[in-house]
């Protein structure tokens, strides 16, 4: 059984910072990219941030670059999603994702709500 746990969410204040986990179980994790998407009320999910198999190549959206950084450890079989700087606007439901292009399979996590709010 497939399974995307995050964790690391919560209400931060303008400005702060907070550090996303998903945990995977029942996958390769090494074979599959992974990348976290968002979706605030009443929005579309969009994608926040991915990372290549084996770390090599990252990809932001324009409206966190320079703020959030993902990095994995394939040890752990883990992904990571360090958010600085904090907006309101970084308000979501935050997602992990695992792709594996060769295969085809797409597995999603739970979510995790982020807050930014004084």
């Amino acid at each position: 059984q497939v399974q995307l746990v995050e964790s690391g969410g919560g209400l931060v204040q303008p400005g702060g910072s907070l550090r996303l986990s998903c945990a995977a179980s029942g996958i390769t994790f090494r074979n599959y990219a992974m990348s976290w998407y968002r979706q605030a009320p009443g929005k579309e999910r969009e994608l926040v941030a991915g990372i290549r198999r084996f770390g090599g190549s990252t990809d932001y959206a324009d409206s966190v670059k320079g703020r959030f950084s993902i990095s994995r450890e394939n040890s752990k079989n883990t992904v990571y999603l360090q958010m600085n700087s904090l907006k309101p606007e970084d308000t979501a439901v935050y997602y992990c994702k695992a792709e594996n292009s060769y295969t085809g399979n797409v597995y999603w996590g739970q979510g995790t709500q982020v807050t930014v709010s004084s």
